[in-house]
């Protein structure tokens, strides 16, 4: 059987580009300068520094310009800093939806480790608190995550977006108990706290760091048990509710997928859209980012 061969989506060295030449598919507005995300990025910009290069298309057109891919409102900052180039990523695809699907987000993992890093290199929890526009004990929280924690589901969580509760329930746990609730985690890819909850709940004491406390079961009346009942019974009849225009809102849901997709992927249509209805093409995109493929494999019949 042969391999398959994976094309890296990315070239390998960053590059020095000049603000001006890089070609924007979508208008930073004044309204979008006064969001809470803009105010973000530039406060991090003005503490750290740019940390993610921005995202441009590898090949520039006949006026030397690049495609701007995604770093919008970083640009804008730069610009409005009176920074003249950036250090930019190229990528290999020319379109900003094929970007989006081949990136993956910072994990919790990751930002417990940049933290450190910057941390490392003198810069305060205070200031990275600034930066990021949260509360410095937020940061603190973030620095102790992996605290208790065994090497190996620290490995395992790497990048995985992970409930930071969670850890705080494995670190309940004993190194064994620990790595064998993490492969359960990874093999039903759930890192939510109230799986990681349950898991806690099925934990002996001895693999305990600290055993239960014992306490008396509290007595369930007849009224406790009618009312669960009731309960039972409303469920029930939701679930059957949810069943029976699951499958057909679910077929409409692909199909509509599936066209939109189609939409996109002619360059024609996406240079009309820019041009004309830029709003109605980032809801497009939006909606195919949502809406992955591997979402329909799981679809049952």
């Amino acid at each position: 059987m042969t391999a398959k061969r994976v094309e890296v989506a990315f070239e390998s060295d960053l590059a020095v580009l000049p603000l001006a030449a890089l070609l924007p598919v979508k208008q930073v507005t004044d309204i979008m300068k006064q969001s809470v995300k803009y105010r973000c990025i530039a406060r991090s910009v003005e503490e750290i520094g740019v940390i993610e290069p921005i995202v441009v298309y590898r090949k520039p057109d006949h006026l030397g310009r690049h495609l701007l891919l995604d770093g919008h409102l970083k640009r804008a900052v730069l610009l409005d800093r009176g920074d003249t180039e950036a250090e930019c990523l190229l990528a290999k695809d020319d379109e900003a939806f094929t970007y989006n699907k081949r990136i993956s987000r910072l994990a919790i993992v990751q930002e417990h480790f940049m933290i450190l890093r910057a941390i490392e290199r003198g810069v305060s929890e205070e200031k990275i608190a600034k930066a990021l526009d949260v509360n410095v004990e937020h940061i603190r929280r973030r620095r102790r995550l992996l605290r208790g924690v065994c090497p190996e589901v620290v490995d395992l969580l790497r990048d995985k977006s992970v409930n930071p509760v969670t850890f705080d329930l494995l670190r309940k746990m004993k190194p064994v108990r620990q790595i064998e609730s993490c492969k359960l985690m990874v093999s039903a890819s759930n890192y939510a706290s109230s799986y990681a909850k349950a898991l806690l709940a099925a934990t002996n004491d001895t693999d305990r760091v600290r055993p239960v406390r014992q306490t008396r079961p509290t007595a369930i009346t007849s009224a406790d048990l009618a009312l669960m009942e009731r309960e039972l019974k409303t469920v029930r009849q939701e679930l059957q509710a949810v069943e029976t225009y699951y499958g057909s809102d679910m077929l409409d849901l692909v199909i509509a997928t599936r066209y939109v997709s189609k939409l996109v992927s002619n360059r024609r249509v996406v240079r009309y859209m820019e041009d004309n209805h830029p709003e109605i093409l980032g809801e497009f995109r939006a909606i195919l980012s949502a809406t992955s493929l591997d979402a329909w494999t799981q679809v049952p019949a």
